[in-house]
């Protein structure tokens, strides 16, 4: 069956007060799109869902669907009634047997509830929703959404409270869907791994790329490039990145979603993103030879155990993600080595020289009469990295979005995204030399967690990150550690995928020292290492690879003008009709390509 042109925006303009939000906006969206929205804080994001939604109507412009739309919504909050169990919400009337022979409804349960037994939750099916926590009702909540099966689903920031392992399950079961669906996320991760587009919000337009996060990244550095931008520190910060991307594991370039050669020429002159040499000897300048050692350390609530005689040691330099299911006790052990959690056994050493900085998942309160500079500058007026470079209070302002007339806001004024910038900034000014990090990422935008990365880049200490944001731990972060749910601490040299390897795979409750073996993919088992390719077919392969590459640039080029042509037609239904068909065909030719550039690729490089 031919795709559908579901939903089409025509000059769409919208504002609130005196405010443009989005201004003579023109978009579609075809059946089988999988689109991620990314922006800044405030752009008008949630406003552009709105309006795909019905939510809201548009002040100027139009918003077509097409007729009898399945569409459902998952705002940041949900709806859910506090007196109603989780049984009426998911299963209804349905009896037993008959829900739980559903292969999808048991694939669902598995994901993000704990199983067809409902683990999670004290009663099961039969837990009353009232009292449960955030996090505990958003699984509900997508779990309801996913059920349903909608034509179009329309996400507000899913991943939110959702852990590592919960995150990669939806992306997988989002990524298999059949259907469509536009998502709002900062899980940069997320967007590479579900989202074949993206649409950045900006200065009240939006900017479309094929592609995921990669490719956005590369797309937003050349149009910056092009236009020749007067913002040199942001175009730094995206070569950065991008070349990181390049340079990263191989699954993050598993598709050409961007041009090869554009890639490598934009990040040819680039460094590393860290001098980890540099970077250590200033840490251990700074900590010498003890940082922080936990030994034999045990923490319970009730019967609950938490952490079980666990070990622990960090030393200067180390840059360590903590990974694990909600509720192992990630945070209790971050609150341990900050010493605001005294264990019931066991010690914490910590070196004579360690300046701790413990970001928690609560939003320190700042005094609300103080301006955003003022309460930087009350902490330190300036600070500097390893790197001999000085950062003031107003140059950080501006690095974390805080840029002019905003500087001067009032504390009480700021949103809760923006206080929690404040409140980073706020742990960078006094210059820690150990920084303790539980979900930073909570209400960043990509560029504010952009900016933090690059920060982090130069700053010389032992940190230690609790975060869902696969792609932060990743960036930041040079080893991976999981707390098991036997209490025990384990190194993963493989890092977050082994940690899924193993969870899916049954092993998670390992208990012992450290994991070895090397980095354990998707796949499973370790395969023989192929032959190495001769000269000649090496030589083949980037011929073939090449004449692959052109291909698909003709088909973006006419891809793009597909979409112009379908957004001029929006009133036209035949001709939707039929652009839509060449669309479809155009991307399964373009997806036939991408494979064999990809094989090609690997022999070329090998």
């Amino acid at each position: 069956m031919a795709p559908r042109n579901l939903v089409n925006l025509k000059a769409v303009g919208k504002g609130y007060a005196s405010r443009t939000v989005l201004d003579d906006v023109t978009l579609g969206i075809n059946a089988g799109d999988r689109i991620g929205i990314v922006g800044r804080n405030g752009d008008g994001k949630s406003t552009l869902l709105k309006l795909i939604a019905g939510i809201e109507e548009p002040d100027a412009g139009a918003v077509t669907r097409v007729g009898g739309l399945d569409l459902a919504v998952i705002a940041q909050g949900d709806e859910l009634d506090p007196t109603r169990t989780i049984r009426d919400e998911l299963v209804g009337g349905r009896a037993d047997h008959e829900w739980a022979g559903d292969a999808t409804f048991r694939s669902v349960l598995d994901g993000l509830l704990g199983g067809v037994e409902m683990r999670r939750f004290p009663n099961g099916l039969d837990t009353v929703i009232g009292p449960l926590s955030g996090g505990e009702r958003r699984r509900i909540a997508l779990a309801q959404l996913l059920l349903d099966t909608p034509e179009l689903l329309l996400l507000d920031e899913p991943t939110n409270h959702l852990d590592v392992e919960a995150v990669n399950w939806l992306a997988r079961h989002l990524a298999a869907r059949r259907g469509t669906m536009v998502v709002i996320t900062h899980d940069r991760w997320f967007l590479d791994a579900v989202c074949t587009q993206t649409w950045e919000v900006e200065n009240g337009t939006v900017h479309q790329y094929e592609g995921g996060y990669a490719a956005y990244v590369l797309a937003r550095a050349e149009r910056d490039r092009q236009a020749a931008a007067q913002d040199a520190r942001r175009r730094q910060l995206l070569r950065k990145e991008l070349a990181w991307l390049r340079r990263g594991p191989p699954a993050r370039t598993s598709k050409p979603k961007f041009r090869i050669d554009a890639a490598n020429e934009l990040i040819a002159d680039e460094p590393a993103v860290r001098d980890g040499v540099e970077l250590l000897r200033f840490s251990s300048q700074r900590l010498g030879d003890k940082v922080l050692e936990a030994e034999d350390v045990s923490v319970a609530y009730g019967a609950k155990t938490l952490l079980n005689h666990a070990t622990w040691r960090l030393g200067p330099g180390d840059r360590v993600g903590l990974v694990g299911v909600n509720g192992s006790g990630k945070t209790t052990l971050i609150n341990v080595l900050s010493g605001e959690l005294t264990p019931s056994t066991g010690r914490v050493d910590r070196g004579s020289t360690v300046r701790i900085a413990h970001l928690s998942q609560d939003t320190a309160e700042i005094p609300g009469n103080l301006r955003v500079l003022e309460s930087l500058e009350e902490v330190r007026g300036a600070t500097q990295t390893s790197a001999g470079e000085e950062v003031s209070a107003a140059d950080l302002c501006d690095r974390f979005g805080f840029r002019g007339g905003r500087q001067r806001t009032l504390v009480k004024d700021l949103s809760g995204g923006e206080r929690r910038r404040l409140q980073l900034m706020r742990l960078l000014m006094d210059e820690p030399n150990v920084l303790l990090l539980d979900e930073p990422t909570n209400d960043l935008d990509i560029d504010t967690l952009t900016a933090l990365e690059d920060l982090l880049d130069a700053w010389p200490g032992t940190l230690v990150v609790v975060s869902h944001d696969r792609y932060f731990v990743e960036r930041v972060c040079d080893d991976v550690h999981a707390l098991a749910p036997d209490g025990t601490i384990r190194h993963l040299p493989g890092g977050i995928d082994q940690y899924l390897h193993e969870r899916r795979d049954g092993d998670g409750a390992q208990t012992g020292g450290t994991a070895g073996g090397a980095r354990s993919g998707g796949s499973g088992a370790a395969t023989a290492e192929a032959p190495r390719p001769s000269g000649a077919e090496i030589r083949a392969a980037r011929k073939e690879a090449g004449r692959l590459e052109r291909a698909m640039e003709k088909l973006d080029a006419r891809q793009t003008a597909l979409h112009e042509e379908m957004a001029a037609a929006a009133s036209d239904h035949g001709r939707l009709r039929e652009l839509g068909d060449e669309l479809t065909a155009l991307r399964a030719e373009k997806e036939d390509l991408e494979a064999r550039w990809l094989e090609a690729s690997e022999t070329a490089e090998a």
